[in-house]
């Protein structure tokens, strides 16, 4: 094939004349233009991290305190009372040097030592600035002279810090002390089990406490104290690396493209600007140009910011690695992977040292488009292997691909900067069936056919027949709100930075002479072909069973529910404990995920988002308006006090996750912990954050919105809801749970959703009437 040929930089042949040596200077210039571009990368990450690492310093301030000290010396003070001297005494002898240019000499090292100690120093302050969290307890309006005092980190926060600029800084995620995290438990699981139930509990929370808690809370502590994070390692490990099921539906999810607004209709031009746009976010990354995301003036932990391209999952039998590709190597991340059809390419992003434009890539993608070849034999479903069980695909990975061309064609799918899908389906809002279509849409997008998606990338990019797009992400390495800031990226210099033209194709010129997309090879076995089908059955199984509703809340937003004076959050949560009240006649344990990237090396903790006191709201929820509301504010006063606590890292989660593993090396069983970490979350719960509102302007293009994303159902008789608070009046909810499950079904949950959000307007709106939710009889007989 020619362009398998023009992918090898040289050629020989051994004849009787002697070696026939052909070179390909067109190869062997691109490997010159890959190396130069690598070491540019190189300089530019070696200049990053000297900046970074003398932040919040600058570089330029080692020069004025040089100046400094030189200028008092030649003012004939001292500064270094004496230590100037001290270091002229042990510098090396030589004649070349004057005592004059010594002593120049041994001012610039003494200032070198003050300079490096004040940064130390602004560091440590730094520090412990940003270890203090009580401000976020405090209430608006409302600060103590400590958070007055600070509110000096400003002072620190430097002009213009790179993404990794405060990572030095950042804190340790701190150990919560065991009777705190006893104590938080079962008040989380009071109103979820009965008196005798409750007692039991509490005597195995009380023998833990005092007996075998304190054993593996010691191991705990002396992992914090030489760890970053005592958490976030054994989280991926144990969590998502040792899990031997399906990822696909289980642990995968997915971002959508925008709601009402498809840029272009045309595939291959869509694809040219979601693709390079893609690339711009990774050099910004390289570069360490992108903003660092912050809490209020708070700056959050950047760590998985470093595997979001070149990064794949690696299975194996136990348990799996998440493989990162050096993106600083030759060769090895300037192309993309691309599934057309049941056809594998390599699409070289690079030519002559440069990104190609929107416009060429368009062009690449049209080839692959409009290329007639049929997939070989077992290559159309062998994506099927990342969507079935892990066990299986190791064992095939070990056997059919650890060698020949299915190995080089294996490396370049894991190696590329990530994955890309060119669906033939046609997805998005129709405008025949809208409910429907965005179901279809998001059920699409988390497991598409289950063979052509590679759901072991970080991250794979979707391109429909219609022009929308949509990506599914491997969860292992990297949490929701990371992958939503580069979605949110991409969606924004896609529509209102490149373009496209008056024909819907990418803008610029096109250089014809660009070498063909790379048909990858494949030498799929008749026992290889079979393993494939076997994990297709499995993930059709698992796909076909998961029940979707994605549906956009109109009605009110995040502006009405601030004029209650109250969380957004807060509100939503409290919505969907009535709306679970109103579906099941019973409270379930609720899981909401909260960040703890305040903290270094930080990922997610829960929050228990069913209290006592939403259980007392939703029983009394048809009582009189004024009880309702004062019930209603103490609900949510409760759970926002509860999500900083997960935020400032006094969860309880996290901390008995860790404690059960401790006591796994240590072989010792505790009947708490395996009862606690055994109970199901029977709900589900995810705010998508909107993080990049400045490149998007909702006032004059409300319809650029985007749908936020969604995750499959975590228990088999539960819900999974992901939603995401857009614009001032506009709520998106990504409801999940199972066919095979009688009592769960996500139209019927996402409609008691949204009579539970009315219901709640209705409770704080005087001009709507008293009867909307005290004298409703329907609602008194869900109730």
């Amino acid at each position: 094939m020619a362009e398998a040929h023009q992918a090898v930089a040289f050629q020989f042949t051994i004849t009787p004349e002697g070696i026939d040596l052909q070179l390909s200077h067109q190869a062997l210039r691109q490997v010159y233009l890959s190396g130069v571009r690598s070491w540019k990368k190189r300089l530019s990450r070696l200049k990053n991290n000297f900046i970074t690492g003398v932040y919040p310093a600058s570089p330029s301030s080692w020069l004025f305190v040089v100046i400094a000290i030189l200028a008092t010396m030649y003012t004939r003070s001292d500064p270094s009372m004496g230590l100037i001297a001290k270091i002229q005494e042990h510098l090396p002898v030589s004649q070349s040097l004057s005592p004059q240019c010594q002593t120049v000499v041994s001012a610039v090292l003494f200032s070198t030592l003050l300079w490096l100690s004040l940064i130390f120093t602004m560091r440590l302050c730094l520090k412990q600035l940003l270890s203090y969290h009580r401000w976020m307890f405090e209430q608006h309006g409302k600060l103590s002279n400590t958070t007055k005092i600070w509110a000096l980190v400003r002072i620190f926060s430097g002009r213009k810090p790179l993404l990794y600029s405060y990572q030095g800084s950042l804190p340790n995620l701190p150990v919560p002390a065991i009777k705190d995290t006893v104590k938080r438990y079962l008040e989380s699981v009071l109103p979820l089990m009965s008196a005798s139930e409750f007692e039991r509990m509490k005597s195995l929370a009380r023998d833990f406490e005092s007996g075998l808690g304190n054993r593996l809370q010691w191991y705990l502590k002396l992992k914090a104290l030489w760890a970053a994070n005592y958490v976030s390692d054994w989280w991926e490990e144990y969590i998502y690396l040792r899990s031997r099921g399906p990822i696909m539906v289980n642990s995968n999810y997915y971002g959508m493209d925008f709601l009402y607004v498809t840029p272009t209709p045309i595939q291959a031009a869509r694809a040219g600007n979601t693709l390079h746009a893609l690339l711009l976010y990774r050099r910004k990354l390289n570069r360490e140009e992108i903003k660092p995301v912050s809490c209020t003036i708070i700056p959050l932990c950047a760590a998985q910011c470093e595997r979001i391209f070149n990064t794949t999952r690696i299975p194996g039998e136990e348990t799996e690695i998440t493989g990162i590709n050096n993106s600083l190597s030759l060769l090895n991340s300037d192309y993309l992977a691309i599934y057309h059809r049941g056809r594998y390419f390599r699409l070289w992003m690079y030519n002559a040292g440069r990104l190609l434009s929107p416009r060429e890539i368009e062009y690449q993608i049209q080839r692959i488009l409009d290329d007639p070849s049929p997939p070989s034999a077992g290559e159309e479903k062998l994506g099927a292997l990342t969507a079935g069980d892990r066990v299986p695909w190791a064992q095939a990975r070990k056997q059919f691909f650890n060698s020949g061309i299915n190995k080089r064609s294996l490396d370049c799918i894991e190696k590329a900067a990530f994955f890309v899908t060119l669906d033939d389906d046609e997805q998005g809002m129709m405008g025949n069936d809208p409910d429907g279509s965005l179901d279809r849409y998001a059920k699409s997008l988390l497991h598409g056919k289950c063979y052509d998606r590679w759901f072991d990338k970080s991250f794979s990019v979707v391109i429909y027949k219609n022009g929308k797009t949509g990506l599914n992400a491997e969860h292992s390495w990297a949490d929701a709100p990371v992958v939503a800031h580069l979605w949110e990226y991409v969606l924004a210099t896609d529509s209102f930075q490149l373009g496209y033209n008056e024909e819907g194709h990418c803008k610029g010129d096109i250089n014809p002479n660009l070498p063909k997309p790379q048909r990858l090879s494949w030498d799929i076995p008749q026992e290889c072909q079979e393993q494939i089908s076997e994990s297709l059955e499995v993930a059709k199984a698992l796909a076909d069973d998961v029940d979707f509703h994605v549906f956009p809340f109109r009605d009110f937003g995040k502006w009405q529910i601030k004029k209650f004076r109250l969380s957004p959050d807060a509100f939503i949560q409290m919505a969907l404990q009535l709306a679970y009240y109103r579906d099941k006649g019973m409270f379930c344990l609720t899981y909401e995920a909260s960040m703890t990237r305040l903290f270094r090396e930080g990922r997610t903790e829960t929050v228990r988002s069913c209290t006592s006191e939403s259980c007392a709201f939703v029983k009394a929820v048809s009582s009189h308006k004024d009880h309702c509301r004062r019930l209603f504010r103490q609900a949510c006063d409760k759970h926002q006090h509860l999500y900083r606590l997960a935020m400032t890292g006094a969860g309880i989660d996290r901390h008995l996750f860790c404690l059960y593993v401790v006591s796994k090396y240590l072989g010792v069983e505790s009947p708490f912990l395996k009862e606690v970490l055994s109970e199901p979350w029977r709900l589900s719960t995810s705010q998508t954050p909107f993080q990049n509102v400045e490149l998007f302007d909702l006032v004059n293009h409300p319809e650029y919105i985007s749908c936020g994303g969604g995750f499959g159902p975590v228990a088999d008789d539960g819900y999974g809801v992901a939603y995401i608070i857009l614009g001032e009046n506009m709520i998106n909810f990504h409801v999940s749970c199972k066919h095979s499950c009688a009592q769960t079904d996500s139209h019927k949950f996402g409609a008691q959703i949204r009579r539970a959000l009315l219901d709640l307007l209705a409770l704080f709106c005087p001009d709507q009437n008293e009867p909307t939710i005290a004298g409703n009889p329907q609602t008194k007989k869900d109730l």
